[in-house]
């Protein structure tokens, strides 16, 4: 999971000042001649200083400029010119001067804290590692328990299927096949030995003493000896795969005795489900169900060879089926709601795991799927809980703990992810999406010289992914790197062309810099991959009131309105394009909405007074320009406002 932080850019409010000033539009004309003009003047110096110290040195000499066209020879308007023309060279020197550290210096810096932070948590990463491997070795003896347990029923059900049959005989023959089944007893024992060729003689010595004529018992037999070698089978090892084959062999007999048998088809299914052979392993499986039906391992396994094959609704039926038969089986209900994940029901999903949490608390996989299922529809804080709880049972689990981090960085509660992550970390230092979480939480939190180290991490493990490079482009942003930024988030543009993040973000920075047209082209690139775009649209509002464009500016900020109306930065940015474009009625209207949205934007009323001013409404103006300074005293532009206060 990433966090958006692409800029929003937003019109200074002395830029549409100064071009109403060059429309002459904020001061009713109360005098006549000579103090006109000299008012003029003297407001238009006044604005001309304010520039200054903003440090827009070319608005600053535009207004000077043109009171020198009008009158060459003034001398204190020559006099604040210089004054400006010097602060500028002062300015860019100094920028000359000030090179901030390239991205390989600060993030060699922040690697080496970050070396001496891990270090000093050697000790502590050594015992949880413990503490992971104990938990897993429980986790892994729990989640063997329900399989024991179902393997334990089918065996007693097996020996009293054999008792029966032993009952129906003869003293003689049931002595025979006692002997018999006490063999395979033997036989079986010396397989778990990994005695093969023992357990080879005493299975041959069985088969020898098989009563004749009693197919349905010698059927028995060969299936109880078809599962023995199976289970002791092995594909990576000469034993283990002739044991495989003479499980096949026997299951092939044992069918031919008595089709009847349950068994052999069953031990079949599980040999070419190895073989991922889906389509024979779900016809043996099935066969198995069908001639048995309440045996539960059959059709549990069915349901997991069809979840192996990708038949997921079949998977699901077949799990329902087995948890009729065992309903307190939590791994059952956790394999359902497997199930209904791949089919899209995320509801019935997530009441599947929780019965299988209801039937097994400490059962880490079932949390950690409720807590996906929960971070995917939102729901943060029962998310964390979620992984907490997985996280208790198995605390080496390094999925948990990395899905907790990502679920308290969308909680907004970043300190806690950044505790998560670094646990994480500690584990798997290398692993590119941790470090890219890790970066983009340090981001959140300011911590940008850290959040570069993770970030160039996480590029360098993973350099296709265009989220990571984006994400190193803005922690490069964040520490002033303005060059590196601009190259990483052109990498990011080269390794997808649709992304839009970091075409916003660099057209922010070129125009920052004054680069209106590399901004226009990057944004509008921007647009006509994605429309919809809040940022783009606004920012292109942004890059036209820059241009002066302001016919196009109200164009592209109405249709940031339309995208989100309840914004109050893009209501304040079009009620100052309105003003730029002369349509002050308007430009009223969008300040009084602004407001609404933010009423504590003070500059957004000095504005709108300002503009009742341009329409000649004094009136207006007077009662929004006191009422201002009314509500709060301590405004910085105090002083203007009342200078236009005393004009009206």
């Amino acid at each position: 999971m990433y966090i958006d932080r692409t800029k929003v850019i937003i019109i200074a409010g002395a830029a549409v000042l100064a071009v109403a000033l060059g429309l002459g539009i904020f001061f009713f004309v109360r005098h006549s001649g000579d103090v006109k003009l000299e008012e003029k003047r003297q407001n238009t110096i006044a604005l001309a200083r304010e520039y200054l110290e903003k440090e827009d040195f070319q608005r600053a000499l535009d207004l000077l400029d043109a009171l020198l066209i009008d009158n060459p020879n003034d001398e204190l308007v020559r006099q604040v010119r210089d004054e400006v023309l010097a602060r500028r060279a002062e300015y860019l020197a100094k920028l000359d001067e000030e090179k901030p550290p390239t991205a390989e210096e600060l993030a060699a810096l922040a690697l080496q804290q970050e070396q001496e932070r891990q270090a000093q948590e050697a000790e502590k990463a050594k015992q949880a590692a413990a503490d992971a491997a104990n938990a897993a070795a429980a986790a892994a003896n729990a989640a063997a328990a329900a399989d024991r347990r179902a393997a334990a029923a089918a065996e007693a059900e097996r020996k009293r299927l054999q008792d029966e049959e032993l009952a129906r005989q003869s003293r003689e023959l049931r002595a025979q096949m006692e002997v018999v089944l006490d063999l395979v007893s033997q036989g079986k024992t010396a397989l778990g030995k990994k005695d093969y060729t023992g357990a080879a003689k005493i299975f041959d010595d069985a088969r020898g003493r098989l009563p004749p004529d009693q197919d349905r018992f010698a059927a028995q037999v060969f299936s109880e000896m078809a599962e023995a070698w199976y289970s002791a089978g092995d594909a990576n090892t000469p034993e283990g795969r002739d044991a495989i084959t003479r499980a096949e062999s026997l299951a092939a007999e044992a069918k031919g005795k008595d089709p009847s048998q349950p068994l052999p088809y069953y031990t079949v299914g599980k040999i070419n489900r190895d073989r991922r052979q889906w389509d024979t392993a779900i016809a043996e499986m099935m066969q198995a169900a069908k001639l048995d039906p309440k045996n539960f391992n059959y059709i549990y396994d069915l349901g997991r060879t069809y979840f192996s094959a990708g038949r997921f609704a079949d998977a699901r039926q077949a799990f329902e089926t087995s948890s009729q038969i065992q309903p307190n089986n939590e791994a059952v209900w956790y394999n359902l709601g497997g199930s209904l994940r791949q089919l899209g029901r995320q509801d019935d999903a997530l009441a599947a795991f929780r019965k299988a949490v209801a039937i097994r608390a400490d059962y880490p996989a079932a949390n950690r799927e409720i807590g996906r299922i929960l971070s995917a529809k939102g729901d943060y804080k029962s998310a964390v809980d979620a992984f907490t709880k997985a996280l208790q049972s198995n605390p080496g689990d390094l999925a948990s703990l990395r899905e907790l981090g990502t679920a308290q960085s969308a909680a907004g509660n970043f300190g806690a992810a950044e505790n998560s992550f670094n646990r994480a970390l500690a584990s798997a230092p290398d692993d590119a999406q941790t470090n890219y979480n890790m970066a983009v939480v340090k981001l959140e939190l300011g911590k940008n010289t850290e959040a570069l180290s993770y970030a160039q991490k996480a590029s360098a493990a993973a350099p296709t992914n265009a989220a990571y490079t984006y994400t190193y482009g803005q922690a490069c942003e964040a520490v002033d790197n303005m060059d590196g930024a601009i190259a990483a988030y052109r990498q990011a543009i080269s390794l997808d062309s649709r992304y839009i993040k970091p075409r916003v973000n660099l057209g922010s920075i070129y125009l920052d810099y004054g680069f209106y047209t590399e901004a226009l082209n990057t944004l509008l690139e921007a647009r006509r991959i994605d429309p919809s775009s809040f940022e783009v649209n606004n920012n292109l509002g942004a890059v036209y009131a820059k241009m002066e464009d302001w016919k196009s500016s109200v164009e592209y900020y109405q249709m940031a309105m339309s995208i989100d109306s309840g914004n109050p930065t893009v209501r304040l940015n079009l009620a100052r394009a309105l003003v730029g474009a002369g349509s002050f009625s308007q430009a009223v209207d969008a300040y009084k909405e602004a407001i609404r949205l933010a009423p504590s934007d003070w500059d957004a009323v000095f504005e709108l007074g300002k503009t009742y001013v341009s329409l000649g409404d004094s009136a207006s103006a007077k009662k929004t320009l006191q009422d201002l300074l009314n509500k709060n005293p301590s405004y910085a532009g105090r002083a203007d406002a009342e200078k236009i206060l005393s004009g009206l």
